[in-house]
C-alpha cells in the first residue's frame, strides 16, 4: 500500500516553482510517451530497470535560443529534492530529446549534462526506497534567451540562478513511480 507523502518526504520546492518567466508566452506543453494513463513511467526508465532516460517532445517557443531541463523527486527521503537530470543547452530549434540520451557533456549539438544526485552526468532514473510508496518525478524544461556559459560540473543553485534571469517560459509535466515489489 502506497504511503502519503508526509514527513519522510522533502520539504524543498521543485526548481519551477522557483522561476518566473517573462515571455509573452509564459508556458508551453512538455509530453512524453513513457508514461502511462495512470501518470506512471514505464519500468524501462527506472533505475531498477534499463534506466533509459524517457524521450521528450515539446512545442516550440519562439525566440528561445535554448532550453535547459530539470527532474526532480520531491518526495525523496531527504531535505531537498532528489534531482534525476541536469540538461542544458538543448538547441533552441529542438522539439524533441529521443529515448536514451547518452551519458556525459556535450551529446546531441552540445548539450551540456550535469551531475545529478546519483553522482553520474546525466538521467538517473528512478528507484524510490521499498516500501516508501508512490513517487511523483517532476520533468522541468526552459525556453531561454540565451546559452548559459556553465560546465558539467555546476550545481543545481547555479543553474537555477541563471535560470532566473533568461526564462522565457516553462513546461512541467509529472509522472509517478514506485519501486517495484518483492515477487
Amino acid at each position: 500500500m502506497a504511503q502519503e507523502h508526509g514527513e519522510r518526504h522533502s520539504g524543498e520546492t521543485i526548481t519551477s516553482e522557483r522561476i518566473e518567466p517573462y515571455g509573452e508566452e509564459k508556458g508551453f506543453v512538455l509530453t512524453t510517451t513513457a508514461q502511462g494513463t495512470d501518470g506512471r513511467l514505464a519500468d524501462a526508465h527506472s533505475a531498477y530497470h534499463d534506466n533509459r532516460s524517457p524521450p521528450l517532445g515539446w512545442t516550440p517557443v519562439a525566440n528561445a535560443m535554448s532550453y535547459a531541463l530539470v527532474v526532480e523527486d520531491p518526495d525523496a527521503p531527504r531535505e531537498t529534492p532528489f534531482v534525476h537530470w541536469l540538461a542544458w543547452n538543448i538547441p533552441g530549434d529542438a522539439h524533441e530529446l529521443p529515448e536514451a540520451v547518452p551519458h556525459g557533456s556535450d551529446v546531441l549539438g552540445g548539450i551540456t549534462q550535469g551531475r545529478n544526485d546519483a553522482g553520474t552526468y546525466g538521467w538517473f532514473g528512478p528507484r524510490p526506497p521499498p516500501g516508501h510508496g508512490v513517487h511523483r518525478y517532476y520533468f522541468q524544461l526552459f525556453a531561454l534567451d540565451r546559452r548559459l556559459d556553465m560546465g558539467p560540473d555546476t550545481p543545481l543553485e547555479e543553474l537555477v540562478n541563471a535560470l532566473k534571469g533568461a526564462t522565457l517560459a516553462e513546461g512541467r509535466l509529472m509522472a509517478t513511480y514506485e519501486a517495484p515489489t518483492e515477487q
